[in-house]
């Protein structure tokens, strides 16, 4: 008996790397596993069976349940595939884990629309696919007196939430994913689905082609053993996250590398100034605003050059 025992889960990008450990954990903690993944390069190009194939094989070795998917999830036809095969194989769907992804970096004077495109349509539309079909099939469930506790837990990344250079196409998609996940919590509260976002770590294939000096781990290789880079390290928190453990939360956004977690705290709003002439509020004068701010918000002198002390 595990967490999820009895939930039958997707997990997108699963042949490998972080969504190879994912599948990996849902199926030791009881859930019955659609293993999505086309086999494309890192790059996107190309298809190959064997990862999503060798990941249900390791599945099944260890006695769970778990059947292969290759569809493109960043097809909206693709990504209601992967829902229908669960539905059919299974009678159902209570977790979709969205990992998928791909990586085409280059700096923004650089960078093709392709490329941005790309990585867009994987990540960030591939994402959305896979929540609107799923959603639509919960909120149908729920209307017919069949309401389950469903929950998604999305993929996103530091270079969304705080920035990397060369990477415009990936951050942006990860950053939007983020915010697509506060709104899937907030619509989808009506109708029993959660949705939370982890940011998670491990050396990947797609680490591996921004920093090659960092070899490729992947999930299964180490066993019992702690690895600081082995990606399925970020899946027990997936796990929970997806489990009835973790009813009371939604639409948060958490960081597991390592050993650690951390709760992201978004986008928060900070200090205030406001322009009050005489008791009425005014205009600003733009004329002014650099040393109104620099002194207001950033805690510079005027003129905003030195730092006070």
């Amino acid at each position: 008996m595990g967490i999820v025992d009895g939930k039958i889960a997707i997990v997108t990008g699963a042949g490998r790397g972080v969504g190879r450990g994912e599948a990996l954990e849902l199926a030791a903690q009881g859930a019955v596993v659609v293993v999505n993944d086309p086999g494309g390069s890192s790059r996107g190009d190309g298809n190959d069976a064997s990862p999503a194939d060798e990941t249900v094989a390791l599945i099944t070795a260890a006695g769970g349940r778990a059947v292969a998917n290759y569809d493109d999830i960043s097809s909206f036809d693709g990504a209601k595939g992967v829902i229908d095969q669960a539905i059919a194989e299974y009678g159902g769907l209570d977790i979709i884990v969205n990992n998928a992804g791909i990586l085409r970096d280059a700096m923004i004077t650089k960078m093709t629309e392709t490329e941005f495109d790309s990585v867009i349509n994987v990540h960030l539309k591939g994402t959305w696919n896979m929540t609107h079909h799923g959603c639509v099939y919960w909120q149908t469930e729920s209307k017919a007196g069949r309401a389950r506790r469903a929950a998604i837990v999305n993929t996103v990344s530091s270079a969304g939430l705080q920035g990397n250079i060369g990477q415009c196409n990936y951050g942006a998609a990860k950053a939007g994913i983020a915010a697509l996940t506060v709104i899937t919590s907030l619509e989808g509260s009506r109708y029993g689905v959660r949705a939370n976002a982890v940011a998670p770590g491990g050396a990947t294939r797609i680490v591996n082609e921004s920093m090659p000096q960092i070899p490729i781990v992947e999930a299964n290789e180490a066993g019992e053993e702690f690895q600081r880079l082995n990606p399925g390290n970020s899946a027990p928190m997936v796990v929970w996250l997806a489990s009835d453990e973790a009813m009371m939360v939604s639409g948060q956004v958490f960081r597991a590398v390592g050993n650690g977690i951390t709760h992201y705290q978004g986008w928060t709003l900070g200090a205030t100034v406001e322009n009050v002439v005489k008791g009425e509020p005014q205009r600003f004068d733009p004329a002014r605003l650099t040393d109104t701010l620099a002194k207001n918000l950033f805690g510079l002198r005027p003129g905003g050059l030195q730092m006070n002390r």
